[in-house]
């Protein structure tokens, strides 16, 4: 069964929306861990999602320096 990545994006009116390569899908929030939170990597294995916290925290970095960068004085 094929291993798909994403990024979750938002949550809206019982849906979580997923960035899977530079497009968004849409699956139903029930079926996602409780924990589950915006920015987080997810792993979509049939109908079993699975978050990858060291690789949200990697993102989550990456973005931070981004930022750091393009506001530094």
């Amino acid at each position: 069964m094929e291993k798909i990545k994403g990024i979750i994006d938002r949550f809206e009116d019982g849906y979580t929306v997923v960035e899977i390569e530079g497009k968004t899908k849409d699956y139903p929030t029930d079926i996602f861990p409780k924990n589950a939170q915006v920015g987080d990597v997810i792993y979509i294995t049939g109908d079993k999602i699975k978050i990858d916290k060291s690789k949200t925290k990697k993102l989550q970095k990456e973005i931070e320096d981004l930022m750091n960068e393009v506001w530094e004085d």
